[in-house]
């Protein structure tokens, strides 16, 4: 195997490979997809030579050879088995080339430089089924109620006189103006089932009724009822994560999500990209907070299954492995133990599996200034600034792709890769501008990039203007809506007072933190995109953010008949074999070597470990962390899944899961009267949206 980081192959020295191998395959990323080790690299070179300006590119590669193979060997099937054609690409020297010295050659992945031109304009002035064509093929997940919605607006004269004012077309939205509506408006961010008013029928009471939203009714109104009981609930449903008040100086705030359909396409990429996400959530949680452990849940189909795989998709045993490697670089790289966590195998995960990424943050209850940590203050006049990574084109529609069911056609461009490195260099330097009072509001570009960002913020303050021409990019030529659609990873969006920018651009540069002012926050009442001089998107707050229709859901509830199980007869002598393929089955067997390979020992904080005993080696019930170096209070983490419940009663499933975590936390000593519960669910068979 060679890493080629040089522009030599070392196949060529006989002294290392005197054996002409039979094939050779090299593997290197696409165009624009982040290569952690070529930025290493890059990042050596400014180092070794701090007084130049280094104007250089760097790309790696892998190059696999092959020895003793048939003469009939299938070398694509190999080179398939060793790349992700989603976001890599292969070529191949066979047996023949190999004895000439023709070794596999990829060129350097430059991403192609597009022309910048005025944004399209979309005609939305069409038949409905046009309306869905439009949707559709620009992967915007919008139903036709939504399209309609955008069409019924566009045709507002109020609209049409101040979008004629700054230079718009005055009938249709351009192609910005339409991404960043179908961003905010995605299930991913809406969450738009939940929210839905569902008429329900009970097929087996007969009651007919309605529910105006699940979220509200079900999951809001009871945990807002609890926290008129409590003093110690700070902040819930409304920012990345959701915050408890540990002790009178200290806060606590955990976040989970899943990332199931980019770890379908690229499970490691998938996976990393999930985790250090879940990660920037913590960070951008009120001022900004620091992850201290992570949490993962995974569920996929039989890492031993013998069937048929559908076209597109990966075996479930590549799809585990791939994932847990994600999790575990992104984490370890990061310097965040995992701590907890549970893993699930059910044949039907095989089609998309279910990654949940969890992570616990810590902030002071107060800052140095009086402020309220988990309290954003921006104020209109505030520069917004993008800090970390830059733009490309991995992550665009990350949000709308999320959305919509998987397919052949998913698009590369919503997998991305992340840098873990990079953006442990962003914590620290965004949680010292905490500290310095220098931050008035800070988030994670999600899904949406600085679109969901910046267009969430500005709800705060009631508007915002952007200048895309000042976003830094990976590569040339992207087109507005990219610019600001586009999710690429290790990137934050923060407000700075004016008269701090200096300061804080300062502690960027020390801590070597690409930092750029982009817009101003205003009190406009619109979201106000321009490309330098050029507006390409003015869109009201209020319409962005409220304007979305409410989905109308119909349910039934049909009792479920199950077969009562038969059980074989078994005499005691076989016993012992029946024991040993039960405990050999993936959901009860060991999964010590997978857990150990997660670091739960970095910072120094975990109390109990996931393996406890004399010999540490018995599963942990749950992990005791202890934040705060030289005080005894300890912070309880523990989990609960039983999906398998589902198939009787979701229910019980639901209290079983509840259950399952309290006695896992009740085990290790956690104080009943402060606990706070995280509640995921994941919906498989999506409606219409």
């Amino acid at each position: 195997i060679e890493h080629g980081v040089v522009n030599q192959h070392i196949l060529n020295d006989s002294n290392i490979f005197s054996q002409k191998p039979d094939a050779a395959i090299q593997i290197g990323f696409k165009p624009g997809v982040t290569d952690n080790a070529a930025q290493a690299g890059l990042d050596g070179l400014k180092t070794l030579f701090p007084s130049q300006s280094i104007d250089a590119e760097v790309s790696t590669t892998m190059t696999y050879t092959f020895y003793g193979l048939p003469d009939n060997v299938d070398c694509q099937w190999l080179a398939n088995q060793l790349h992700n054609p989603m976001i890599e690409r292969a070529i191949i020297s066979d047996k023949s080339s190999c004895a000439n010295n023709q070794w596999p050659s990829l060129d350097f992945p430059e991403p192609p430089v597009n022309i910048f031109g005025k944004p399209a304009t979309i005609d939305l002035e069409v038949e409905d089924d046009t309306l869905i064509e439009i949707s559709e093929k620009g992967l915007l997940a919008l139903n036709l109620e939504e399209m309609q919605t955008i069409q019924a607006h566009f045709r507002n004269p109020t609209v049409r006189a101040t979008r004629e004012k700054v230079g718009l077309p005055p009938m249709a939205p351009t192609d910005v103006e339409l991404e960043c509506l179908a961003q905010t408006w995605s299930e991913h961010c809406k969450h738009k089932i939940f929210s839905a008013k569902i008429h329900h029928v009970d097929t087996e009471t007969g009651e007919d009724s309605y529910i105006d939203s699940l979220f509200k009714t079900h999951i809001m109104k009871p945990t807002f009822d609890i926290a008129k009981k409590v003093d110690w609930l700070l902040s819930l449903f409304h920012d990345n994560s959701g915050v408890i008040e540990w002790n009178p100086d200290w806060s606590l705030c955990i976040k989970a999500e899943t990332h199931n359909s980019p770890s379908a396409l690229d499970p490691f990429g998938g996976a990393m990209t999930g985790i250090v996400g879940v990660n920037r959530d913590i960070l951008g949680t009120g001022l900004g907070a620091r992850p201290i452990a992570n949490t993962d849940v995974f569920c996929f189909g039989p890492p031993n299954y013998e069937g048929e795989i559908p076209e597109g998709l990966f075996h479930p045993n590549r799809v585990f492995r791939g994932v847990h490697a994600g999790v575990r670089s992104g984490g370890n790289e990061s310097g965040i133990p995992t701590v907890n966590g549970a893993m699930v195998f059910e044949e039907r995960y095989l089609g998309k599996p279910l990654v949940y990424c969890g992570t616990v943050g810590i902030m002071p209850r107060r800052l140095a200034d009086g402020r309220e940590s988990h309290d954003k203050t921006p104020s209109p006049g505030d520069v917004i600034y993008m800090v970390g990574g830059r733009v490309g084109s991995d992550g665009i529609h990350g949000a709308t792709f999320s959305s919509l069911e998987l397919t052949e056609e998913s698009p590369s461009s919503a997998v991305q890769i992340g840098d873990p490195i990079t953006q442990k260099k962003m914590v620290d330097m965004l949680l010292k501008a905490r500290d310095d009072g220098l931050l008035q509001v800070t988030t994670d570009n999600g899904a949406g990039g600085l679109s969901s960002s910046i267009g969430e913020m500005a709800e705060l303050t009631g508007g915002a203007k952007v200048d895309l021409s000042q976003v830094p990019l990976k590569q040339v030529g992207l087109s507005s809506w990219e610019i600001l659609v586009s999710e690429s990873q290790e990137r934050m969006t923060v407000g700075v007072r004016p008269e701090e920018c200096q300061e804080f651009e300062k502690l960027a540069s020390l801590h070597e933190v690409e930092a750029t002012a982009v817009g101003t926050f205003t009190d406009s009442g619109d979201f106000h995109i321009l490309h330098g001089e050029h507006t390409v998107a003015l869109l009201p707050i209020e319409f962005l953010h409220d304007g979305v229709p409410q989905l109308q859901l119909e349910s039934e509830w049909i009792p479920p008949t199950n077969e009562e199980p038969s059980y074989p007869d078994v005499n005691a002598t076989e016993m012992g074999g029946v024991l040993s393929r039960l405990l050999a089955r993936p959901n009860i067997a060991s999964k010590e070597w997978w857990v150990r390979s997660y670091d739960h020992e970095v910072i120094a904080q975990t109390v109990i470990k996931p393996f406890c005993g004399v010999n540490h080696d018995a599963p942990g019930d749950a992990a005791v962390i202890a934040p705060i170096h030289g005080e005894t209070q300890g912070a309880v983490i523990s989990c609960g899944i039983i999906p398998r419940y589902s198939d009787i009663d979701t229910y019980a499933m639901v209290a079983g899961c509840i259950d399952e975590a309290v006695r896992n936390a009740v085990c290790v000593g956690v104080d009943l009267d402060r606990m706070a519960g995280l509640d995921n669910f994941c919906w498989p068979d999506s409606v219409e949206s």
